[in-house]
This record gives structure tokens, C-alpha cells and sequence, in this order.
């Protein structure tokens, strides 16, 4: 995300107010992504922006990966009572207690199941038929995003609500949401 920005170049409106986001708009949202680590890591972090600008998150990225040991789910399971009290004082990062005991309940909902032979990446796929759905950006949910959520919920997933999946869905190219206008839409 370092290569320069085209102000002039048509993209969605809320990618238009810092030269950091047009460049995680220009870069990653929307492309689809089919990496499982990358996926849950996405959706972690798309848990912490609950209540918050995502510009907030996006500068945080880089702490957050190093206070979650690269989002390795495997690692992250791994983490104790010490390291939340390790995590709540990291200002790097998003304090907040409910949302680091969720990633960490999150990593250990994922390896549950990996153990029983599901596949992130084509669990979250198959609620969209395995291709990005192509909306029109205005939406905040959907029926895809409320089936998912519910799915992730059943597994023990926490702040996975139906509006926070959307996002997600939209960032990791699920649901293909770029404005009309925007050059990268479909």
C-alpha cells in the first residue's frame, strides 16, 4: 500500500478522505480473498472496528498483527489469562477485553473446525456460492451476511454480528460492493 494515489482516480466515496484508506481500497478491499489465515484475520480485525472508524483499525494493523502473533490461530489459541492482561496494555492496539477474549475464543472456534475437516475459506465461500456476489454498495446486511454470521455464531464465534460480517464480506471480496462509478468495480 505504499505505491502513490491518483486523487483523481473514480473510487468510492468512503475511500476518499485519507490517502490511507484509497490505498487499502485501491490495494485490498473488495479483491476476493481465499487465504483462511487471511480471511480470519480479516474478520478479527473487522471485530475490533465494531463502534469505530475503520481508519482507526487500519492504523493499528500492524500492532494488532504483532500483539496476535500474526493472527496465527494456531498461536492465538494458545493465549492465557496473562496475555490478555498483556494485550489490555498495549497501546498499539484496541483495549478492549470483550474483543481480545473474542479473537482468542475465535482462534480456538476456527482450529475446531479445522479438526473436523471444514475449511475456513470454503465454509465462508459457500455462502455465496463459491463467487463474489455483486451488490450495488449501499447495504449494511444481507441475507448472506445474517446466514454466515448465524453459522460462525453456532460455532462459538463472537463479535461476528450480521453488520460486522457484511463488512467483512465486502473487504474480503465476498460481496463485491464498489460504487457504480468506482474503477474497481466489477
Amino acid at each position: 500500500m505504499t505505491s502513490p494515489i491518483d486523487p483523481d482516480r473514480p473510487r468510492c466515496r468512503w475511500a476518499q478522505s485519507a490517502p490511507l484508506l484509497a490505498a487499502y481500497h485501491d490495494a485490498e478491499w473488495g479483491v476476493p480473498e481465499h487465504d483462511a489465515r487471511a480471511l480470519w484475520e480479516k474478520l478479527m480485525l473487522d471485530g475490533f472496528q465494531a463502534g469505530l472508524a475503520w481508519i482507526t483499525v487500519l492504523r493499528k494493523r500492524e500492532a494488532f498483527r504483532a500483539a496476535f502473533a500474526g493472527f496465527d490461530p494456531v498461536r492465538v489459541a494458545r493465549f492465557d489469562a496473562a496475555d490478555v492482561e498483556r494485550l489490555m496494555t498495549d497501546a498499539g492496539i484496541v483495549r478492549s477485553r470483550a474483543k481480545i477474549e473474542a479473537v482468542i475464543g475465535n482462534a480456538r472456534a476456527v482450529l475446531a473446525m479445522a479438526d473436523k475437516g471444514e475449511d475456513f475459506a470454503a465454509f465462508c465461500w459457500s455462502f455465496v456460492g463459491g463467487h463474489p456476489i455483486v451488490g450495488d454498495g449501499t447495504a449494511t446486511r444481507s441475507p448472506e451476511s445474517e446466514a454466515l454470521s448465524a453459522a460462525l455464531k453456532a460455532r462459538g464465534f463472537k463479535f461476528v454480528g450480521p453488520v460486522i460480517v457484511y463488512a467483512w464480506m465486502q473487504a474480503c471480496g465476498l460481496i463485491d460492493d464498489h460504487e457504480a462509478t468506482c474503477f474497481r468495480r466489477a
